[in-house]
């Protein structure tokens, strides 16, 4: 048995009131792609690699608000695959797209106050393919129009309006032309994003994809940074999820003086410490009030005015139903949205390999 960290639930508890690109959630990397399922829908075996330990209902029960979604036309349908060459087969194919989909309209039907982003890699060729599984789903009640992003690097909508209006649903594609036909905002428009997989992983470097324009590039509002292997790796998840993850949103702020909005990771419980979120807190921080951590921030203090000595955030207890709770500031200071973690104690299964 091994005690680590798992994230019982994030939730805006106050303050909301400063705009989308000013703060950071936690993202999973093919989302979709579980441990445990051995077999496609069709019964053949499926071999994809898996990137995750749960289902997507469960990542955002647990605070994921970021979700990477590899969506293609298959059985003349949509569906998630973890596929190779632009094709979907039976042996990569994990689930109808729409299935997912409802989980993510129930969850935010549940949950009145939470932002929920989708990151696209779009195979999909079918006309107007992703906007009629959308509308299947019941989603495009919460979707935020194209024509209400900022361009030119400007700042978003507040993250209260989003809630207020209901749009509290991001979309995008890796389909430039899509924006204009389907009213899908194209990512590398809006997002700058490191380089993926194994590359993106080395120390001291923080290179931009190759559809992403450089990372210090102001005029794309918000920041991706991805920390995964090509390959996912769940027994080195633990370490890598860990300190190095830390280093590297240092590392990609130091080169572009920017902090990262989404954190993006294989297999998001594991860590042999806070983890993946634990670098989400400390990136809100950073974006909030300048601080390296939560707790340092000062109410109605200036951005960068921070409480020293600083000290570790400590854990908020969380209820029956997986919330974090706690008391907040009476002053309604915006930090009172603390994103907070809980110590759960599990199973070896989800303990890291020494």
């Amino acid at each position: 048995m091994k005690e680590v960290r798992l994230i019982a639930g994030f939730v805006i508890l106050q303050g909301t009131g400063l705009p989308f690109n000013r703060y950071a959630w936690l993202t999973t990397h093919n989302s979709f792609a579980r441990l445990g399922q051995i077999r496609s829908p069709f019964g053949t075996p499926n071999v994809s690699p898996r990137n995750q330990q749960d289902t997507v209902a469960q990542q955002l029960n647990n605070g994921v608000r970021g979700l990477m979604l590899d969506m293609y036309d298959y059985q003349n349908d949509i569906w998630l695959c973890h596929s190779y060459g632009g094709n979907c087969y039976n042996y990569t194919a994990f689930v109808p797209a729409i299935e997912v989909l409802k989980e993510i309209n129930v969850f935010l039907e549940a949950n009145p106050s939470e932002v929920i982003t989708i990151f696209i890699e779009d195979y999909v060729t079918s006309p107007m393919g992703l906007p009629k599984v959308f509308n299947a789903s019941g989603l495009m009640k919460y979707w935020f129009p194209v024509s209400r992003m900022p361009k030119n690097g400007g700042d978003w909508p507040l993250l209260s309006d989003m809630i207020k209006s209901n749009l509290r649903l991001l979309v995008f594609t890796s389909k430039s032309w899509k924006e204009n036909k389907e009213g899908i905002a194209y990512e590398w428009r809006y997002v700058v994003e490191n380089q993926y997989g194994t590359l993106g992983m080395t120390m001291g470097s923080c290179p931009n994809r190759a559809e992403s324009a450089p990372m210090s590039t102001v005029s794309r509002s918000l920041v991706l940074v991805n920390y995964f292997p090509d390959i996912p790796d769940f027994a080195t998840a633990c370490k890598k999820n860990s300190a190095p993850l830390l280093d590297m949103l240092n590392t990609c702020h130091n080169l572009s003086n920017r902090w990262a909005n989404y954190i993006a990771v294989d297999f998001y419980k594991r860590s042999d410490g806070g983890g993946a979120a634990e670098a989400t807190d400390v990136s809100n921080a950073r974006l909030i009030c300048g601080c390296s951590n939560l707790s340092s921030c000062k109410a109605n203090g200036s951005f960068g005015n921070c409480d020293v000595p600083e000290a570790r955030p400590a854990p908020r207890t969380s209820n029956s139903t997986g919330v974090l709770t706690g008391t907040s500031s009476s002053s309604g200071f915006m930090l009172n949205s603390w994103l907070k973690l809980v110590l759960v104690k599990i199973m070896l299964l989800n303990a890291c390999l020494l």
